[in-house]
């Protein structure tokens, strides 16, 4: 029992540093979008802000999902370091239920288990909200994402997503806004 403790506590002491948002309790579970339509949602989205999570720390970030094979959608994430150099990765993305395709598993590696990727709300053309979640123990990690087709948002937009995200409990004084400017972004585009 002890080893499982000093698991417990590693592994959280981890998530602290990489600046994760830790939050007591189980995983929320919010509402998604109604009759998601995963054929309009995909081409390139513009993240606008984000929570803090260890796997991603550059700006001029973005996301292209393609479709891959039927249920099967491609996942190709960028961002630019500060170094200057460019950060990307693929993966897939399927719905784990049909009856239910904004809550989809999103996997980067062979191995590894696929994390949630939930639309909350979107309307296609202008903005994405996606939230995901992960228990650890008696507490989860918090993942959202706040992204438009366009590398700015309307204000109003924005609080009125970051209002969803508080909804359910989001720590949204936690988002961090990603620069897009597009002087500084233009390496990305090459």
């Amino acid at each position: 029992m002890k080893a499982i403790q000093v698991i417990f506590l590693a592994l959280l002491s981890a998530l602290a540093i990489n600046a994760q948002v830790i939050r007591p309790g189980k995983c929320p579970q919010p509402a998604v979008q109604e009759n998601f339509d995963t054929a309009r949602y995909l081409g390139k989205w513009y993240e606008i802000q984000r929570l803090p999570h260890a796997f991603q720390y550059g700006d001029c970030s973005t996301a292209t999902y393609s479709l891959q094979s039927p249920g099967v959608v491609g996942v190709f994430n960028r961002e630019l370091l500060a170094d200057g150099t460019i950060n990307s990765i693929s993966g897939s993305a399927t719905a784990k239920d049909a009856s239910e395709p904004a809550k989809l598993l999103v996997s980067f590696f062979e191995n590894a288990p696929p994390s949630p990727y939930w639309v909350l709300s979107t309307d296609y053309d202008n903005y994405s909200l996606v939230y995901s979640c992960t228990d650890v123990g008696l507490l989860h990690v918090d993942f959202a994402w706040i992204m438009s087709r366009q590398p700015t948002l309307p204000e109003e937009t924005l609080k009125e997503l970051q209002n969803k995200l508080d909804s359910i409990g989001v720590t949204v004084d936690k988002l961090l806004t990603t620069n897009q400017d597009a002087a500084y972004c233009s390496t990305t585009s090459q």
